[in-house]
C-alpha cells in the first residue's frame, strides 16, 4: 500500500498525533535491548528496519479498527506495549506498522472476592504490583524488566518472574484475557478458576509473540502478601552439579520456596565479591506465605542442603540481592563494559534434571573453543521445577570493528542453541523467541512445529501479525 494512502487511513481512525512518523519515533519503537545494540556506542551502528509508521491506539475499539484497515491493506503488523523485549521481537518488516498500544493502562477492576485484577495491555507491572502491595497483595509476578514490562508483552512473550518457583509463570497467572485478531474480531476469555470444554484457549495467546492476535486485557490471580514472616538463608557450595542435585532434591521432596537462586563459581566473581571459596556456587533461598508454610519450608531446606558439603553464610546475603537484584540490567549495559570494548548479554535454556548439567557443561566447555575474543561466560539456575530447572547464562566477549559485533554475538547465541538442542533441552526458557531464535524452531519442536503453521494460517490466513517471530519463512 502507498505510504501516504496508509498515513491518511490510519489517521482516519485515530487522532492525527497518534499516528508518528517521525525517523527518531519510528526508531525508537522498533528497536529492542538486545545485547549488539544496548549502549549508544552501538546503537547507531545497526540499522533497523524502520516501519512506515508507528500507530499508538488508546482503547479496543481503536485497536480493533486499526487492525481491520492494515488486513484488510495486507500491511504488516507487529504488536508493541512495554518494549523490553531483549530478543529482536519488535522489528517490524518493511513496510510495516508497529501498533502501540501502551496507552491502554487502564485498572478496570481489583477483585478482592474472586482473588483478581483486571487491566489494560499498557499497564506497567510495576505500577499494578506496587498499588496491590499497598493493599497487602501481589501478583507473584517480579521479572528484572520490572520498571519497564506491561501486561500485554509479559503475557505475549511467556514471561517468568523471580519468585516464580511458589507464583509460577505467567501462565500460570492469566486467569482470563481479552485479545483483538488480525482481522480486528474481538475475542473475550472468561474468568474462570479451571474448565473441561476442550483445549484452553488462553495459550493460543499466552507467548504467542504478536503473531496470531493482540492481547489487549488481561485478569491476573492476586495472591496474599506477607513479606514480613519471609524465611531466607544462603549457602556456599561446592561445584555447580552439587548445586543442582540440592535444589533437585528440594523441588522432588515438594517444597515451593520462592526464590530459589543457584549462581555459578563464575557469577560469584562477578556479582557478589567472591563471597564464597574459589570454585564454590551460592544458593539464595526465599520463602514466603504463612507463616507456618515457610518456618516448615525452611527446616525441610535446611535439613536437605546440610547432606552436601556447604557452608552457611546467613540471610545477609538475600538481604542484599533483594536490594540489588535488578541492578544487572544497569551493569550489562554500563559504560565501562562498552569503554572496554566489551559487549555483555544473557540467553536462557531450560531441561529436565537429567540434561540441564551436561548442557551447562558443554556450553561453558565449547564457548571459549569457538570465541576466540570471549571475555567470560557463566550463568544460573533461578527457576527450578519438578522435573528440571533453567539456566540463565550470562557472557562478555570484546568486539573490535562495530561491525563484527552482531555476528560474534549471535555465534555465541549459536553455541548454546546447539548444545542445548544436541541434550533435549528448551533454546528459551522465560524470554520468549523473537526473531534471533527463529532459524533454531524446527529442531526446537521437532514433528510439533507444522502445527504452528496451521494455526496461523487459520487465525492470520494473510499473515501479516509480526513476521518473522515462531516460524521460518516456508519460502
Amino acid at each position: 500500500m502507498e505510504k501516504s494512502k496508509l498515513i491518511e487511513g490510519l489517521r482516519g481512525i485515530v487522532n492525527c498525533e497518534n499516528v508518528l512518523v517521525e525517523e527518531d519515533q519510528l526508531l525508537y519503537a522498533a528497536k529492542d535491548y538486545v545485547g549488539f545494540r544496548r549502549h549508544e556506542r552501538l546503537e547507531n551502528k545497526f540499522y533497523v528496519t524502520r516501519p512506515a509508521c508507528v500507530v499508538k491506539v488508546k482503547n479496543t475499539a481503536e485497536l480493533s479498527n486499526v487492525m481491520k484497515f492494515l488486513n484488510d491493506n495486507n500491511v504488516d503488523i507487529v504488536p508493541r506495549t512495554g518494549g523490553s523485549s531483549v530478543t529482536r521481537g519488535i522489528e517490524p518488516q518493511e513496510g510495516g506498522v508497529i501498533v502501540d498500544a501502551s496507552e491502554m493502562n487502564e485498572l478496570f477492576e481489583l477483585n478482592e472476592k474472586d482473588m483478581f485484577v483486571r487491566a489494560g495491555c499498557g499497564m506497567a507491572l510495576e505500577y499494578i504490583e506496587n498499588y496491590l502491595n499497598e493493599r497487602g497483595y501481589t501478583t507473584g509476578h517480579s521479572p528484572q524488566s520490572l520498571p519497564m514490562a506491561q501486561l500485554g508483552g509479559l503475557v505475549a512473550t511467556r514471561s517468568i518472574g523471580q519468585f516464580s518457583t511458589l507464583y509460577g509463570g505467567i501462565e500460570d497467572m492469566v486467569l482470563g484475557l481479552e485479545a483483538v485478531m488480525a482481522d480486528g474480531e474481538v475475542v473475550r476469555i472468561k474468568n474462570v478458576p479451571r474448565r473441561s470444554t476442550g483445549p484452553d484457549l488462553r495459550h493460543v495467546f499466552i507467548g504467542n509473540e504478536g503473531m496470531l492476535g493482540f492481547v489487549t486485557e488481561v485478569s491476573m490471580k492476586i495472591f496474599t502478601w506477607k513479606p514480613e514472616e519471609r524465611w531466607m538463608n544462603a549457602y556456599a557450595i561446592e561445584g555447580t552439579q552439587n548445586g543442582l542435585d540440592a535444589i533437585r532434591e528440594i523441588m522432588v521432596a515438594g517444597y515451593r520456596p520462592a526464590v530459589v537462586r543457584l549462581q555459578d563459581p563464575v557469577e560469584v566473581q562477578l556479582l557478589f565479591n567472591n563471597i564464597a571459596p574459589e570454585g564454590y556456587s551460592l544458593m539464595l533461598f526465599l520463602s514466603e506465605g504463612p507463616k507456618a508454610i515457610t518456618e516448615a519450608t525452611g527446616k525441610a531446606i535446611e535439613e536437605i542442603v546440610g547432606k552436601y558439603k556447604t557452608i552457611d553464610l546467613g540471610k545477609a546475603p538475600v538481604e542484599s540481592w533483594l536490594i540489588h537484584r535488578n541492578d544487572v540490567c544497569q551493569k550489562m549495559d554500563s559504560p565501562d563494559l562498552y569503554n572496554q570494548g566489551i559487549i555483555a548479554d544473557t540467553c536462557e535454556i531450560s531441561a529436565c534434571w537429567s540434561q540441564i548439567g551436561e548442557i551447562y557443561k558443554a556450553v561453558l566447555k565449547r564457548m571459549p573453543e569457538d570465541i576466540e575474543n570471549l571475555v567470560f561466560i557463566g550463568g544460573h539456575s533461578s527457576h527450578s521445577y519438578l522435573n528440571g530447572t533453567n539456566i540463565y547464562f550470562q557472557f562478555g566477549f570484546k568486539y573490535g570493528d562495530v561491525a563484527d559485533a552482531e555476528r560474534d554475538y549471535m555465534n555465541v547465541i549459536k553455541v548454546i542453541m546447539e548444545e542445548t538442542l544436541a541434550r533435549g533441552g528448551s533454546i528459551a526458557h522465560h524470554h520468549g523467541s523473537g526473531k534471533y531464535r527463529t532459524p533454531w524452531m524446527p529442531q526446537e519442536h521437532g514433528t510439533s512445529y507444522p502445527l504452528m503453521y496451521k494455526l496461523k494460517a487459520s487465525i492470520d490466513p494473510k499473515g501479516i501479525m509480526n513476521k518473522g517471530v515462531i516460524l521460518v519463512d516456508e519460502k
